[in-house]
């Protein structure tokens, strides 16, 4: 059986030290989380070890992470919270 995500401590986590990004994942983890699959969910875990500005610029559309998981689920959130 897959360990339950604790969502406030995930909630925590995305509080980033870059307010947009914060204005971005904490609603995302909000709304959208849930709805994810359990390969997304464990992938956004991951997301969310990466470095702000290589989160920001992914997120942002500045550039694109080499790996194409972490490409599929930025550009899902990108979609579900309307940016670009």
């Amino acid at each position: 059986m897959a360990e339950k995500i604790d969502l406030k401590k995930l909630k925590w986590t995305c509080r980033r030290g870059m307010l947009e990004l914060d204005v971005i994942l904490v609603p995302f983890v909000e709304k959208h989380f849930a709805s994810l699959d359990e390969q997304d969910q464990r992938l956004m875990l991951e997301l969310l070890e990466q470095p702000d500005p290589d989160l920001f610029n992914w997120i942002m559309g500045y550039s694109r992470p080499e790996d194409d998981s972490f490409a599929q689920l930025v550009s899902k959130i990108r979609s579900l919270m309307g940016i670009g």
